[in-house]
This record gives C-alpha cells, structure tokens and sequence, in this order.
C-alpha cells in the first residue's frame, strides 16, 4: 500500500498536531455504522499502535492501517485537504473513498 500526502495536508496536519507525541492513523471506522463494509476512514492521532496496526511510510513519517480493514482500501491513496470544505480528502487513482474526513485527536 502506498499513501501520497499533498503538501496543504501535510500543513493541517502539521497545524492539528502541532507538538503532540502520537501516531497518525488512518482508521477504517465502523461503529454505529451498522455493518463492517459501512465503514468511514478518518485519520486519528492516537497514544498508541493496536497489534493489527502496519506502518506504511509516508513524506511525514508513518501513517498506521488496520490489516485488517486494508481490503476496504485501494493500494493508491492520497490524503488531501480541501480548502472550501475545510476537510480532508481520501482519494484513490479512481475515485473519493471519503471527500469529507475527518481528523480525530484521540490523544486529548
């Protein structure tokens, strides 16, 4: 798997974590989402890595996927940030897996 960081995401989360110690996480969330394939990414900071957790490097160091959730993400990611919607973006070659994600900071 590979995930590519824009530059203005690279900034806002620069700018969210700030000087937090964590783990950038790109979580395939699934509670209240009524099955496991309703599931929503979002990029978590958290305290600390699950066993089930890989590292995959990035521009900005390692970014953490649940094996597995893995098959719910294309092989080609990117992580943007769009400024009108004041979100993030997961995006594959092909599509938007999420227009709107969210950052959590589970740290605080």
């Amino acid at each position: 798997m590979e995930i590519t960081i824009t530059d203005i995401a690279a900034k806002k989360i620069e700018e969210k974590t700030g000087e937090q110690k964590g783990f950038l996480k790109l979580k395939y969330d699934t509670e209240g989402c009524g099955c496991v394939v309703s599931g929503v990414t979002a990029l978590w900071l958290v305290n600390e890595i699950d066993e089930d957790d890989r590292a995959i490097e990035t521009t900005i160091g390692s970014i953490y996927v649940e094996k597995s959730k893995e098959v719910f993400l294309n092989e080609n990611l990117k992580i943007d940030f769009s400024s009108s919607s004041n979100s993030f973006q997961l995006k594959s070659p092909n599509e938007f897996l999420n227009p709107r994600m969210s950052f959590v900071n589970k740290i605080n």
